[in-house]
């Protein structure tokens, strides 16, 4: 799966910050790499997702501008262990100073893609679709993101500017279901969606009596959202606007997808990619002088 993330002059600063973090006053190995030209190689060193190699260039380039990265594999590309997945040259000092942060980002990074990739072939052929949350890592929500995308995964919203979700307390505090999505529709931009989270069969039936774009349905088992969904479905159908409404299951348990998808379900969301995976690892080599 090929997956782009630009570039921007704020992600290049990030990446830049995360440099200097380990920099700090210089890196003291220097003196002794001054004036070699070098190149290396990443490999892989277990079989999964790879993710963010395509941040490397742009934090080795930071050092020195004339450095070449090259990539082997695409990002979201199934790898095995002793794969090769990218190559490249520059000043010696360069490479080394950048090797530890850049790695550390494409294990984190590939980690969450392996994850995301495995729950996304337990969903193969069912047509629902798996989508991440908003459980990320302060400052490594868009490359979080990002991975889950690599992974097959799609993007729930990125932030709460993205679409209104009421839960639990606000549902308590606005004063129910009702309450609450009136309020939100009278301030929101009129583009932006309005989703509640269910914990019980009334409060799905209220939401969409209510006019919701979509009930994430929490913590039911498949057995209860088998008898559930149909009917709101068969509520959603009797609103006076013609938008169907989007079901979504969360709190699932990741060994029973195929029985989630059988209830008619849209979406699954899950924060385990994010939460429990593990890096997947990675090995920059010595490649020699180069140049």
């Amino acid at each position: 799966m090929v997956v782009s993330l630009p570039i921007t002059p704020q992600l290049q600063r990030q990446l830049e910050a995360w440099l200097q973090e380990d920099l700090g006053r210089g890196d003291l190995t220097a003196s002794a790499l001054q004036g070699c030209h070098g190149a290396a190689h990443w490999i892989a060193k277990a079989d999964g997702q790879f993710c963010g190699g395509v941040f490397l260039e742009p934090m080795v380039r930071a050092l020195d501008p004339l450095a070449q990265v090259r990539l082997l594999v695409a990002e979201g590309e199934r790898v095995a262990s002793g794969q090769r997945v990218l190559e490249l040259e520059g000043a010696a000092t360069a490479l080394v100073a950048v090797e530890r942060t850049a790695l550390n980002l494409a294990m984190r990074l590939s980690g969450i893609a392996t994850a995301t990739a495995a729950l996304v072939a337990g969903l193969d052929g069912t047509g629902v679709r798996l989508a991440d949350t908003r459980k990320t890592t302060p400052g490594l929500r868009q490359l979080e993101k990002y991975a889950v995308r690599c992974g097959g995964g799609i993007n729930h919203r990125l932030g709460l500017d993205d679409a209104a979700m009421l839960k639990e307390n606000h549902l308590a505090w606005a004063g129910g279901v009702e309450a609450a999505i009136t309020a939100v529709r009278a301030s929101a931009p009129w583009p932006a969606r309005v989703i509640v989270e269910a914990e019980t069969e009334a409060e799905a039936m209220a939401a969409v009596q209510a006019g919701a774009d979509g009930v994430l349905l929490d913590e039911f088992s498949p057995q209860e959202l088998a008898v559930l969904v149909p009917r709101l479905r068969d509520q959603a159908r009797g609103r006076d606007h013609a938008a169907p409404v989007v079901l979504e299951a969360s709190g699932i348990h990741p060994d029973a997808l195929a029985a989630y998808a059988a209830t008619g379900i849209d979406l699954i969301s899950t924060s385990a990619p994010v939460t429990r995976s593990s890096w997947l690892d990675l090995s920059m080599r010595f490649a020699g002088a180069a140049g």
